[in-house]
C-alpha cells in the first residue's frame, strides 16, 4: 500500500505531498494541470528516466519519496535527479541502492494500467504473455525455456565452428606454408639473443688476442729488433760502462732486472686467457642470418614468430577435428529439439485449456462492465515455428463484443473506450502482488452513460480489495473515492505552479459540480452523485 508520496522541484512541481488511503484514491482537475505528471514522478521513484530538464529551473536537483507498507513493513523509497549531470540516485530505507534492486520491487507495489497500456494491448507478442501468465504449470514453461535456451548456445557453438572451419579453410594453403617456412628454420625461445651474446663474445676474444698479439711483437720485433733485442743492446752498453763508472752499478742492475721482468711478461703474453676451445664463429653467422631470412619472409619478430608457429599447429589441428566437433555438436542439437517438441507437445493441451478458462473469465469481467451478455473472447491458436522442425502456438485474443459479429483482432473493433473497458477487466482477472496498488491513468477515455456507471461499480469493487489510485475526468468515478485531490495549476509572480489540494465538504461538492459541467445541472448531478 502506498501511504505518502513527496515530490520536490520536478518541473512545475515545487513541493507537493499526498496521504493516501486505503481504497479508491483519486485525482482530478483540469486538463493539463498535471495529473499524470504525478503518476510520471511515481514511475520516476520506481525507475522510470526522467531528463535533467525536468527538475525545475533554479534547483540543483529533484527528488520524490514514498512510503509504501509491504509485508507489515514500512519501506521508504527516495530518489534523487540531478540538475548538473542529469544522473539520479536511489535511495531504500536511506541506504543507497541500485536500480537494479527495484525491479523485483516494483511489480509487488505498483500495477500500472494506462493509455500505454491499450496500445500494448493491441500487440500479438503482449497478448500472448498475457495468455501465458495465466498457465497452470510454469514448470513447463520453464523447462521449454531453458531447453530453447540450450538450443540456441549449442547452434551458436555449431554455427561459430562452422565460420571458423571455412575461414581457416580458406587460409591453409598459406598456413601449411608459413609453417613449412618455420620448421625449416626451427627457431627456439631466446636463440636469437643467445645468438648476439655469442658473437659480442667472439668479437671480444678476438680483441683480446689482438692486443696479446701487439704485446709480443713489440717485445720481440716483426720486421726488425724488438722491444727486447734493444733492451738487451742497452743492458751490455750500460753494463760495460759500469765498469769505468760506479755511479752506474745499480743503474745497469737494474737495467737487467727490467729486461729479465720483460721476457717473464713475454712468456705470460704467449698465454692469453681464452678457451681451449674456439666457436664456430660462422655456424653463429650463419644460424642469424637464417632467422633474419625468415623474419623477413614472414614479416615478424622472432617472438611473435614463435607464437605463430603455435597458432598455426592449433589451427591446423582444429581443421583436422573439428569435424568431430561439428558432429557432436549437431546430435546434441537434435537430442534437444527432440525434448523440446516433447515438452511443447505436453504445453499445448494445457495451454489450450488455460485460455479458454482465462477467456471464460474475462468474458464474464466484460458483462460487469457493460459490454452484451453474449460478447465472446476467443483465444486463437496460432502456429508458430519455435525452432527448426519444432512448432509451438501463439496465443492471440480474438473477441465479439456484439451478437452477430465474427470474431475479429482487438485493434480491428475495437474503439478507445472498449479497450479501456477490456484492459480494467484484464486488471481484474490477472492475479496480481497483492500488496500492489492499481493505478488507473483515464482509464474512462471514451466511456459514457450507463457503461460508466458500470465502469465505476468495477472500480468500486476493485477498490474493496485493493488499493487503488485514479486519474479521472468523470465525476461518477470520483464520487466514489475515500479520498479526492485536486490538481491545479497558478502563476505568482511570473512563475507557474502544480498544486495539490485534498477535497472534503464544500470544496469536493465544488469539484464534482465543476466536473459535472457546473450550473445548476452541475451542482444537482454532484448533489446526486453524494447522496
Amino acid at each position: 500500500m502506498l501511504e505518502y508520496l513527496r515530490i520536490r522541484n520536478l518541473a512545475l512541481i515545487e513541493d507537493m505531498e499526498l496521504d493516501f488511503s486505503p481504497g479508491m484514491n483519486v485525482l482530478t482537475g483540469e486538463t493539463g494541470a498535471g495529473k499524470s505528471f504525478i503518476l510520471k514522478a511515481l514511475g520516476f521513484l520506481l525507475g522510470d528516466k526522467l531528463n535533467a530538464e525536468m527538475v525545475r529551473p533554479g534547483a540543483e536537483r529533484a527528488q520524490v519519496e514514498a512510503l509504501f507498507t509491504l509485508e507489515e513493513q514500512d519501506l521508504v523509497l527516495r530518489r534523487e535527479l540531478l540538475a548538473e549531470s542529469g544522473r539520479s540516485r536511489f535511495y531504500v530505507n536511506d541506504a543507497l541502492s541500485s536500480q537494479e534492486s527495484l525491479r523485483e520491487l516494483r511489480a509487488r507495489l505498483v500495477t500500472h494500467t494506462s493509455q500505454h497500456g491499450q496500445q500494448q494491448l493491441l500487440q500479438p507478442a503482449f497478448q500472448a504473455r498475457l495468455m501465458e501468465s495465466a498457465f497452470p504449470q510454469p514448470e513447463l514453461l520453464a523447462e521449454r525455456d531453458a531447453l530453447l535456451s540450450q538450443l540456441q548456445q549449442v547452434s551458436a557453438q555449431r554455427k561459430a565452428l562452422l565460420e571458423k572451419q571455412a575461414n581457416l579453410a580458406d587460409r591453409r594453403d598459406l598456413l601449411e606454408m608459413q609453417q613449412q617456412e618455420i620448421d625449416k628454420v626451427s627457431p627456439e625461445e631466446g636463440e636469437e639473443e643467445h645468438l648476439e651474446e655469442l658473437r659480442a663474445k667472439v668479437r671480444s676474444q678476438e680483441h683480446l688476442r689482438k692486443n696479446y698479439e701487439d704485446a709480443l711483437i713489440l717485445l720481440h720485433g716483426e720486421d726488425g729488433p724488438g722491444l727486447l733485442d734493444m733492451l738487451g743492446q742497452f743492458e751490455r752498453l750500460i753494463h760495460s760502462m759500469s765498469q769505468d763508472d760506479d755511479v752506474l752499478v745499480p743503474e745497469a742492475e737494474a737495467v737487467a732486472a727490467l729486461r729479465q721482468q720483460l721476457v717473464h711478461l713475454s712468456n705470460h703474453l704467449r698465454r692469453p686467457p681464452l678457451p681451449d676451445e674456439e666457436m664456430d664463429m660462422d655456424n653463429v653467422e650463419e644460424r642469424l642470418f637464417a632467422l633474419a631470412q625468415l623474419k623477413r619472409k614472414l614479416r615478424r619478430s622472432l617472438p611473435e614468430i614463435l607464437a605463430l608457429r603455435g597458432e598455426i599447429e592449433e589451427n591446423l589441428s582444429f581443421l583436422d577435428v573439428c569435424a568431430l566437433d561439428l558432429s557432436r555438436l549437431a546430435k546434441e542439437e537434435a537430442a534437444l529439439a527432440e525434448k523440446l517438441a516433447a515438452v511443447v507437445e505436453r504445453i499445448r493441451p494445457v495451454r489450450r485449456e488455460a485460455a479458454s478458462d482465462f477467456a471464460r473469465s474475462l468474458e464474464g469481467q466484460l458483462r460487469d462492465l457493460g459490454f452484451s451478455e453474449q460478447v465472446r473472447v476467443i483465444p486463437d491458436f496460432v502456429p508458430h515455428e519455435l525452432w527448426p522442425g519444432v512448432t509451438d502456438e501463439r496465443v492471440r485474443i480474438l473477441w465479439a463484443p456484439n451478437p452477430g459479429q465474427p470474431p475479429q483482432p482487438l485493434d480491428r473493433i475495437a474503439s478507445g473506450g472498449e479497450l479501456s473497458r477490456f484492459l480494467l477487466a484484464l486488471t481484474s482477472v490477472r492475479q496480481d502482488a497483492e500488496s500492489a496498488i492499481y493505478i488507473f491513468d483515464e482509464v474512462d477515455a471514451g466511456v459514457g452513460g450507463l457503461t460508466l456507471n458500470k465502469l465505476a461499480e468495477k472500480l468500486n469493487a476493485l477498490a474493496e480489495q485493493r488499493q487503488m489510485l485514479l486519474i479521472t475526468h468523470w465525476p461518477q468515478l470520483a464520487a466514489r473515492a475515500r479520498k479526492h485531490f485536486q490538481i491545479s495549476k497558478v502563476v505568482r509572480e511570473e512563475a507557474t505552479f502544480t498544486l495539490c489540494s485534498p477535497l472534503d465538504g464544500p470544496a469536493r461538492h465544488a469539484e464534482l459540480a465543476r466536473m459535472a459541467g457546473g450550473g445548476p445541472q452541475g451542482e444537482a448531478l454532484a448533489r446526486s452523485l453524494e447522496n
